[in-house]
């Protein structure tokens, strides 16, 4: 026999969905922009959706060429980080 939820876990379940879904937006918005300041863009980011009541982030294909310049521009982050925490 299945579980039934109740109206109050039902409701509770549909609260955490909407967290999720709003933080998934919220995830591609910053991306966007942190990307948009190295002139770099996704062009298949978009929010997915939630997962197991987790917000979801498709990053999506890019070109070789985009993805060895984002790999340039993460790694110039990290070291400049690393430099940082020193």
């Amino acid at each position: 026999m299945a579980y039934e939820l109740s109206h109050a876990e039902r409701l509770r379940y549909k609260r955490h969905q909407d967290a999720a879904y709003q933080a998934g937006e919220e995830a591609v918005t910053n991306l966007q922009a942190a990307l948009a300041l190295a002139d770099l863009a996704l062009p298949s980011l978009s929010n997915d959706g939630p997962v197991g009541c987790r917000g979801f982030v498709r990053l999506g294909g890019c070109s070789v060429t985009l993805a060895n310049r984002l790999a340039e521009v993460i790694a110039a982050g990290a070291h400049a980080l690393q430099g940082q925490r020193l």
